[in-house]
């Protein structure tokens, strides 16, 4: 009869799991399909806001307030990981998300540069620092929240949903892209149709916001919080007892995020103005390349619980410094779509190794009262300056003329976070989650 009771107890329990693990990842993709649709209507968008020069130059504004964005993410790690840690990962995920709907909302309303003149692109400046506070929050808490869930011998699978759901959201936005493709002719979508994007991105938002307040507070939160002082909680104080830790956040992501944010979001953009390949196949490519992309994650992840985090951050780091320059240079002069495609998911199957056990890496470095805090903080600048600034400055060298230099940029900061995997302790044998 007890070992019945407990058996039940132990299906309710696993069933909570995955039902907190479900709730968080919706609303993780919300998050980011708002994030991405920016970058995957910014073709059509770009001389809305900016109607002066020619197509690269338009991009290079867009790119700009992308990065722009990118650079309030560490203002959102402090702000929201700060609220984390001391009012719960639940309620920081709630505030996440409604300051997402805010800014999707206000990009979707804001007249043209025709019509408002420079207010426009201030306003969609405006929307992009909304939108940066909240993915700063975003990742730290999810990847925190995630992690402490998750049955323990399984944070790695568990937790690698975040990057499932976060490449689910570019998914779903590129799959918008296709669809208004389809019913839309290119003149109504760089007239007026990009914006239904942005407001199907508010109203997702609106509803992750009711289902985020049915998840379960995490176990470690509240554990903490009984036996610790409040004080504490999220606090800069506290994070300063763990430079090396810090630092460690800052150098296994840089060269992951640069990577990762070359192969993603501004793939798209060098097909069509490198490569001459047309929009629509571009979209259809970057679409396919990015399902297998989201299919290694969990299998990633479940093998990490098995060998360890290292050796996959290891192959990853082995793999991108050797793969980039010749991916990049051939695919700069193929018009052929499956080559493309290759082109695309073979990078991408590598950076998967990174991405599936990013969230997870970052989470088991720190105790429970500056986790979230320790996650958002220096990973939140560490992309800022290297994954924020990857379109500006490849579309920079491209204008320059001497676009094969992004591609050893890309190179070298690969590099230099490959000799911190080697050199790092593996977090899945050694993690603060098991002792906080």
């Amino acid at each position: 009869m007890t070992s019945t009771i407990d058996a039940g107890e132990n299906r309710r329990a696993g069933r909570r799991v995955v039902s907190n693990i479900l709730r968080g990842s919706v609303g993780n993709l919300i998050e980011w399909y708002d994030w991405y649709a920016y970058t995957a209507f910014s073709v059509y968008f770009a001389a809305t806001f900016f109607p002066k020069g020619d197509s690269t130059a338009q991009l290079l504004n867009t790119a700009g307030v992308f990065a722009v964005g990118f650079l309030m993410r560490p203002l959102g790690g402090w702000l929201l990981g700060r609220y984390a840690d001391r009012f719960g990962r639940r309620s920081a995920l709630t505030l996440s998300v409604s300051l997402m709907a805010a800014g999707s909302l206000l990009i979707a309303l804001t007249p043209g540069y025709g019509t408002i003149g420079i207010a426009a692109p201030l306003l969609l400046v405006l929307a992009r620092l909304l939108q940066g506070i909240s993915v700063g929050g975003e990742y730290s808490t999810s990847a925190t929240y995630m992690s402490e869930v998750a049955t323990r011998g399984k944070r790695g699978y568990y937790s690698s949903y975040q990057y499932v759901t976060l490449i689910a959201g570019q998914l779903v936005a590129l799959a918008v892209q296709i669809v208004l493709q389809q019913v839309l002719t290119t003149e109504q979508l760089h007239s007026w149709g990009w914006r239904i994007a942005f407001g199907i991105g508010a109203v997702g938002a609106v509803i992750v916001f009711w289902l985020r307040r049915g998840m379960d507070e995490s176990a470690d939160f509240e554990a903490s919080k009984a036996k610790r002082d409040s004080a504490a909680h999220g606090t800069l104080k506290a994070l300063a007892k763990h430079p090396k830790e810090v630092a460690l956040v800052v150098g296994l992501t840089m060269g992951g995020t640069l990577f990762f944010y070359t192969y993603t979001t501004y793939l798209q953009k060098f097909m069509v103005n490198t490569s001459g390949i047309s929009k629509p196949n571009a979209a259809w490519i970057n679409f396919l390349a990015l399902v297998v992309f989201v299919v290694l994650q969990p299998l990633y992840g479940a093998l990490s619980d098995r060998v360890g985090r290292r050796p996959l951050l290891i192959g990853f780091g082995v793999l991108g410094t050797l793969v980039t320059v010749p991916s990049l240079t051939l695919l700069a002069h193929t018009r052929n779509p499956v080559f493309a495609f290759v082109l695309m998911v073979v990078p991408l199957a590598i950076s998967a190794l990174y991405t599936s056990i990013s969230a997870v890496v970052k989470a088991e470095l720190f105790p429970t009262n500056i986790r979230a805090l320790g996650v958002g903080l220096p990973y939140s600048v560490a992309v800022a300056v290297f994954g924020g600034t990857a379109e500006y400055i490849a579309l920079w060298c491209k204008q320059a003329g001497h676009e094969s230099l992004f591609f050893w940029y890309v190179t070298v900061v690969v590099f230099i976070s490959l000799v911190i995997y080697v050199r790092m302790r593996d977090t899945s044998k050694d993690s603060a989650m098991d002792a906080s």
